[in-house]
């Protein structure tokens, strides 16, 4: 790498460090969700009636908020897509798929990184 290079790279991150230092956490929080959002994540999506599990979503990238069409506005259930665990054991089987889904605000959920 010549001279020129490394110190362009010792800029440009030089100006990346200060531009998040001067961010807001909520405006870090974003970038970071935005990132997150960008490379994606093996998410778990649980829907819970009471105590039972009654749904589960494997390799979630990401859950969305649905916004209004007219007014821009949040809506009260967020959408994404994963694959339908049946038998809820983690993994992908034979004829499980996948599938679009929707929850409401007002539904039992869980979204975490999976862990397998």
């Amino acid at each position: 790498m010549s001279k020129q290079s490394t110190r362009t790279a010792l800029l440009l991150i030089l100006g990346a460090s200060s531009f998040l230092v001067a961010c807001t956490q909520e405006q870090q929080n974003k970038i970071s969700r935005n990132i997150q959002n960008w490379t994606g994540t093996n998410g778990v999506m649980e829907v819970y009636a009471g105590e039972k599990l009654v749904r589960r979503f494997i390799k979630v990238d990401k859950v969305s908020t649905a916004m209004g069409t007219d007014d821009g506005k949040p809506r009260a259930y967020r959408y994404g897509y994963g694959v339908l665990d049946e038998n809820f054991n983690f993994e992908v089987d034979p004829g499980e798929k996948k599938v679009y889904f929707e929850v409401s605000d007002y539904s039992n959920t869980v979204f975490f990184e999976s862990p397998r």
